[in-house]
């Protein structure tokens, strides 16, 4: 199946390790170019490299009021164009309500929360018809996860915002997904189930848990977030897909 990617361009954002990685790969195996951004200036050269010529790397950091104008004119710099953007971020710092301080809680809304609105703000301005937005989310949208308040409270009010833009860009033929990650095989994956006793107790008990039993594969994620970024999706806005081997038991 063609996905019609050939030559587009988006800018994914932590783009340097696990899922927004994994996206970027897949949307240039398929035949985009990709700006790719994260913080650490070495780790996004390494990760453009990787890549090859249909890639370019940024170090930016989400929460950084300038960096949406910035990356957008990359794109435009370097291939010609802006057709779409995923906004992938760190997840913050894990903790239940009495862990977690101000600071944490701050630092979180400015990067995970303020710097996706700003990012989508941005983008919206700039897009044409036939661009998307996209952000990555988690099943803590519909359901908190244990040890993980911050995020629980974050990412549900970013579910909210990629609705509303949805419905007020949809009539410039603007598209707006978000795609809910279950527990795909990243290093942040890892690194949640490493916080226990037994990290290999923790993911059976997790994978036993999921109808698939087994944690998904990061290009299993990047293959669908192509998908939804690209025109073969034209007909989809405001879902709020999971990807979780059908964790999710909800409707």
């Amino acid at each position: 199946m063609d996905l019609g990617l050939k030559d587009r361009v988006y800018v994914v954002t932590g783009a340097t390790r696990g899922l927004g990685k994994a996206a970027a790969r897949e949307l240039v195996a398929d035949g985009a170019k990709v700006v790719v951004t994260g913080r650490d200036g070495k780790s996004v050269a390494e990760a453009a490299s990787a890549l090859g010529p249909d890639a370019v790397g940024v170090a930016a950091d989400n929460a950084d009021p300038e960096a949406a104008a910035r990356l957008i004119a990359t794109a435009r710099e370097h291939f010609g164009r802006f057709d779409g953007v995923l906004i992938s971020v760190g997840g913050p710092p894990p903790g239940f309500v009495a862990d977690n301080t101000d600071e944490q809680w701050q630092a979180a809304f400015e990067s995970v929360f303020l710097g996706a609105v700003r990012l989508a703000r941005t983008a919206a301005a700039e897009l044409a018809d036939g661009g998307v937005i996209g952000f990555v989310l988690s099943g803590s949208v519909h359901e908190p996860i244990p040890g993980l308040t911050i995020s629980n409270g974050l990412r549900p009010g970013l579910a909210g915002l990629a609705k509303s833009l949805a419905d007020e860009l949809g009539p410039r033929g603007i598209r707006v997904v978000g795609l809910l990650p279950g527990r795909v095989d990243t290093d942040r994956v890892r690194e949640l189930d490493g916080l226990s006793a037994d990290p290999e107790a923790t993911r059976a008990a997790a994978e036993s848990r999921i109808p698939l039993r087994r944690y998904g594969a990061p290009e299993e994620f990047g293959r669908v977030s192509a998908f939804l970024l690209s025109p073969a999706a034209s007909y989809i806005t405001g879902v709020m897909l999971p990807v979780d081997g059908g964790l999710r038991h909800g409707f």
